[in-house]
């Protein structure tokens, strides 16, 4: 249970779901996890349930000053990042007539920019051999109706992976994909608007999985430990589905 023992790991978008899993199992395997999360109250909670000495820093990605606040409070506590998970994002459906200016800009400034400057404000602290995990998504390979502007700002977390592992190749940094299918998650579960819908939400995507089910928090948080740890030291610009065959057939 050591896998990244004296290891310390910057978790985005940690207050709940695959960042919260990821915070919890990151820390179990000895790592001194920093996460982040916009709200105060949700963040507390979720540093209290992961414990071994987590730091919460609460702040928005969307914002690179909330960003550069995360990073000085990693660079007083720690001093350097081994790990860095950019996790946070999120999405709304709205069916090409029906999309704003407002949709596209606030998608892309939490997923695409908000990713970007994660990534880039973390690199002083980065050590030489640093793990970079992005969150993307089976939508940015597969169709997903009334879901293109999510789905678009998910390709372009897996095309800064094929570049940025070459940016970084001097340095050996390594900078993989972690896809996650239809998850159990509160931000999945929140776009239904009713219990109703959200019902036949779940119906429909589990029977679009091969293992006809949703999967849950804790499998993609493996995941991301695979990809922290140096069992996955050879894997580099690559992507990693945790979908339950979703988007592989």
């Amino acid at each position: 249970m050591d896998r990244l023992k004296d290891k310390v790991a910057v978790i985005t978008g940690a207050n709940s779901g695959i960042g919260l899993a990821s915070a919890k199992r990151f820390a179990s395997e000895g790592a001194r996890v920093f996460m982040t999360g916009r709200r105060q109250r949700e963040l507390d909670a979720a540093v209290a349930e992961v414990g071994h000495g987590a730091i919460g820093v609460q702040g928005d990605i969307a914002s690179l000053e909330d960003l550069d606040r995360l990073y000085d409070v990693v660079a007083r506590e720690a001093g350097r990042i081994d790990v860095l998970f950019a996790n946070a994002g999120g999405g709304e459906f709205a069916a090409l007539g029906d999309i704003t200016e407002e949709h596209v800009e606030r998608t892309f400034a939490t997923n695409v920019k908000g990713t970007l400057f994660t990534v880039q404000k973390a690199l002083p602290l980065l050590v030489d051999g640093a793990s970079v995990i992005l969150t993307g998504s089976t939508t940015a390979s597969s169709g997903a109706a009334a879901f293109s502007v999510y789905s678009a700002s998910k390709a372009a977390i897996r095309s800064f992976a094929r570049n940025w592992c070459l940016d970084l190749a001097p340095r050996h940094i390594r900078v993989n994909v972690l896809v996650p299918g239809a998850t159990s998650t509160p931000g999945l579960h929140g776009l239904s608007p009713s219990e109703e819908a959200g019902r036949s939400f779940v119906s429909a995507m589990e029977a679009q999985i091969p293992l006809g089910r949703l999967g849950s928090p804790d499998e993609t948080a493996a995941a991301a430990l695979f990809l922290a740890s140096a069992e996955s030291s050879f894997v580099n610009g690559s992507e990693l589905f945790t979908d339950g065959g979703q988007a592989q057939i």
